[in-house]
């Protein structure tokens, strides 16, 4: 199973992406969630309901929140790698100060969507917990994963990419990106498609499996399949410790349930934000070949543009366009 990395203060060019301080101890905490003991779960919770509380108080105080023991808070704290509860409450109470110095004075919204809320509400704290989760999946992105992964893209014969429901349209985009830059790829979301065509992967293929929960039975079957043909897997999930935990490489992202399953939209944003990293950096590092191959297919259907006459008299070039692939 993956490791969960652990968060420093100033990261290193290697270590976790911060665009601005977001408090990745609890983005790991909530990472963590679902595979914890219930009384390990009820500390967890604590924690990600109000940091800056549980950074305040005494083990003692902490335990009688959560109605468990003392016992219970120190095995939670080893469980999500830190010695003991005097380096959490540090951890909590060093993120809370960057995060106060950031907000500079503007509130924080919930999530949460209430019976009372305004429409204008409703549209704020969607497009709040939207951009929340593309910069918290950001934060709590390892680059030395994603660059694994990337070079185990790089060197494939073949790509298969898994995922059902919302995680299937991000599957197919995926593939479709990959497809742009001349990658031999495939995105499947039925579960018996799935199967038969990890049965055919080997050592020179790469299974990508994608699921927010971690712990949907048609993804996590294809990527076993795919993984025990020979085949690199990967996993895409906001839970790292969950049944697909157990890829090669793990690639967390961290969006938010939401009241009215708003939720179901910040988790694909999260998983695009991923597919984005990665599609940038396979790019990247083949940038001639990858550059032809999108400015190929540009020209492929350039015809096909209502106002492509009109771009043609402005000058446009297909280089002066964004090369991920979507330019409809």
């Amino acid at each position: 199973m993956a490791q969960i990395p652990k968060p420093s203060g100033d990261l290193p060019e290697t270590g976790a992406l911060s665009v601005s301080p977001v408090p990745t101890t609890v983005l790991r905490i909530r990472s963590l969630l679902p595979s914890l003991a219930p009384a390990e779960r009820r500390v967890a919770q604590r924690v990600i309901d109000d940091p800056e509380r549980a950074a305040a108080s005494s083990i003692t105080q902490l335990a009688k929140d959560c109605a468990t023991s003392e016992a219970t808070v120190i095995r939670f704290c080893r469980t999500i790698d830190f010695s003991g509860y005097r380096e959490l409450r540090l951890a909590l109470a060093t993120e809370a100060g960057q995060a106060r110095g950031a907000r500079s004075g503007s509130p924080e919204l919930s999530s949460d969507i209430n019976p009372d809320d305004t429409l204008v509400t409703v549209v704020q704290k969607i497009a709040y917990t939207d951009a929340r989760a593309v910069e918290e999946t950001g934060a709590a992105l390892d680059v030395d994963v994603l660059r694994t992964v990337i070079d185990t893209m790089a060197g494939a014969r073949r790509i298969d990419v898994y995922g059902v429901g919302a995680s299937a349209f991000v599957g197919a985009d995926l593939q479709q990106k990959l497809h742009r830059i001349g990658m031999t790829s495939f995105a499947w979301s039925d579960a018996h498609v799935m199967l038969t065509s990890a049965a055919l992967l080997d050592e020179r293929d790469v299974a990508i499996g994608i699921s927010h929960s971690g712990s949907t039975i048609d993804t996590v079957q294809a990527l076993t399949e795919a993984g025990r043909r020979g085949a690199r897997t990967v996993a895409i999930t906001n839970f790292p410790r969950s049944a697909i935990g157990f890829a090669d490489h793990v690639l967390t992202t961290a969006a938010r349930e939401t009241t009215f399953r708003s939720g179901a939209t910040a988790s694909r944003l999260a998983q695009l934000t991923v597919v984005d990293c990665l599609f940038v950096g396979l790019a990247q590092s083949r940038y001639t070949d990858s550059r032809t191959a999108l400015e190929t297919t540009f020209e492929a259907v350039r015809g096909l543009r209502i106002n492509d006459d009109r771009r043609r008299r402005r000058g446009d070039s297909p280089g002066s366009r964004s090369t991920d692939g979507n330019d409809d």
